[in-house]
């Protein structure tokens, strides 16, 4: 009778595992994805500069081509990937046709690799250079979706579709609200060139790059394309107090802040039991300053007293100089039934010695970084603020009894030659 039980629970249990395995995956978890894949759009520029053979001793046209097939090998999986061509098909001399010479040569998708380079290896310079019209077809092309997304612009020219300005176009991307940034690429740009996608790149918060070289064109459009798949954190804006009361609570995250020449600025962190502090500080020189300059980071109670600082020095070798510091606090013992433990609030100073020459503005301030984070802890840590020795008290404490003890053996060991002396 246990034997047929047993077997008959053994079947129960094998049937439901083949139900679980013949579900589809819908049935089974129904979770969206946690992050959507990034969107990247690459617009080329086809027009018929591009013919000029003056990079590396190549076409420009074929110096991009080269480009796109090293970086078509090195996108990341994740990274939904299109492109845009303008001034590709149309060689005629008709303005109204050559600015609406814009095409989408490869939909923004999954990326094949074979089918995106075949797609490429077909381009030859041919007509116009219609950048604002591309440039509302890629936001287009990209549109919808909260994931992030970003246009590549590759040129060699200024758009040559006037009234219908790229920078404008670019604003008008921007006030959407859709988050799409424009970085701009200029291949041996002259200044009017140069000018145009700066401003294209400035009113998306994007970048723009001259390049001159092949591997130039490769690295960066790599580098964006990889930027995409691991966005880089936008710092938060925040203002220091002059002193730890009144100053702003801050919360994990990357904050950035203003500090006058030899300023002292203050923020709050809240550190519960059982967990640490992480902080660090980069002040930039971003004018001409005097040598010999320091930063310097202290976390402090609320009462002013000192727990633990991290300082550095720099002789003007450097333009940025930073510090950091650890605050690791004990957990509490809960006792049943109890309140959880309050946090502590742990007051950050950020202070400077910078000077500068007289005829230097010392307005606006220095730019500051500062990065916050709280993480679990250490059981057993081995670090000196771990330990208690960034608190003063604890080395000079440490300090005196190691005095006192070596002072008494010595003591001891001079009377004990002086007797043996006296006794020989």
């Amino acid at each position: 009778m246990i034997i047929r039980k047993r077997l008959a629970a053994g079947m129960c249990g094998l049937l439901a595992a083949l139900a679980v395995g013949l579900l589809p995956g819908s049935a089974i978890a129904d979770e969206p994805d946690a992050k959507p894949s990034p969107k990247v759009e690459l617009v080329l520029d086809v027009s018929g500069s591009m013919r000029a053979r003056d990079i590396d001793g190549q076409s420009r046209m074929s110096a991009a081509k080269q480009a796109f097939n090293e970086v078509l090998d090195a996108v990341p999986h994740e990274v939904q990937l299109g492109i845009r061509t303008l001034g590709a098909n149309y060689p005629g001399e008709d303005r109204k046709r050559g600015c609406k010479d814009t095409t989408q040569l490869y939909p923004v998708g999954p990326l094949d690799r074979t089918e995106a380079k075949t797609a490429v290896a077909t381009l030859a310079p041919t007509g116009w250079t219609p950048i604002g019209p591309a440039l509302q077809g890629a936001a287009a092309d990209l549109k919808g979706g909260d994931a992030t997304r970003r246009i590549v612009l590759i040129t060699d020219g200024e758009d040559t579709c006037a009234p219908l300005d790229p920078c404008e176009v670019a604003r008008d991307i921007a006030s959407q609200g859709i988050h799409l940034t424009v970085d701009t690429l200029g291949l041996l740009p002259d200044a009017k060139t140069r000018k145009q996608l700066t401003c294209i790149a400035e009113a998306t918060g994007g970048t723009y790059t001259s390049v001159q070289h092949t591997s130039e064109l490769r690295n960066r459009v790599h580098q964006l394309v990889d930027r995409a798949a691991h966005p880089v954190v936008t710092p938060v804006a925040t203002k220091g107090a002059q002193q730890c009361e009144g100053a702003p609570k801050l919360t994990p995250g990357l904050y950035s802040d203003r500090e006058k020449f030899a300023e002292h600025r203050w923020y709050r962190v809240d550190v519960r039991p059982g967990q640490e502090l992480r902080a660090s500080v980069s002040v930039a020189a971003d004018r001409a300053v005097n040598n010999d300059y320091g930063v310097l980071l202290r976390a402090s109670t609320v009462h002013g007293r000192e727990i633990v600082r991290g300082s550095e020095a720099g002789s003007g070798r450097t333009d940025v100089i930073s510090s950091g510091l650890r605050y690791p606090k004990a957990s509490a013992d809960a006792s049943d039934g109890a309140d959880e433990p309050a946090a502590e609030t742990v007051c950050l100073q950020v202070s400077n010695s910078f000077s500068a020459p007289a005829s230097v503005k010392t307005t606006p301030g220095l730019p500051v970084e500062l990065t916050v984070d709280l993480v679990d802890a250490p059981h057993d840590a081995a670090d000196p603020a771990a330990f208690g020795l960034g608190r003063g008290w604890w080395l000079l404490g440490a300090l005196v009894l190691t005095g006192l003890v070596a002072g008494l053996l010595w003591g001891w060991i001079s009377r004990w030659r002086i007797s043996v002396w006296r006794t020989n």
